[in-house]
């Protein structure tokens, strides 16, 4: 009875937390991650970008609006096309 009852709480969080990645809530199935919903914790794990920069992508786009190209991450102070170039495979704006 307690195993089946630890399965059922194991499970039940397990299902809860696929939930919230599936639907996006920053990353993609593509394993990309979305500069329009991802946080400063997500962020740094792009390539050449630390929390400075992180922060820099979720206070521009809360100023601008959403990203229309993951191009348009160069358009952020300090991000150019060295961080472009090691990112552009791992970023979404979708």
């Amino acid at each position: 009875m307690v195993i089946l009852k630890k399965f059922f709480i194991l499970s039940a969080a397990m299902f809860i937390v696929m939930g919230l990645v599936g639907n996006g809530v920053w990353a993609e199935e593509s394993g990309k991650i979305n500069i329009n919903k991802a946080p400063v914790e997500i962020l740094v794990q792009l390539d050449r970008v630390g929390e400075k920069y992180a922060q820099r992508i979720v206070e521009y786009r809360e100023k601008n609006g959403p990203f229309k190209q993951p191009e348009d991450i160069m358009k952020v102070k300090g991000i150019g096309t060295k961080v472009w170039e090691a990112n552009k495979d791992m970023i979404s704006v979708k």
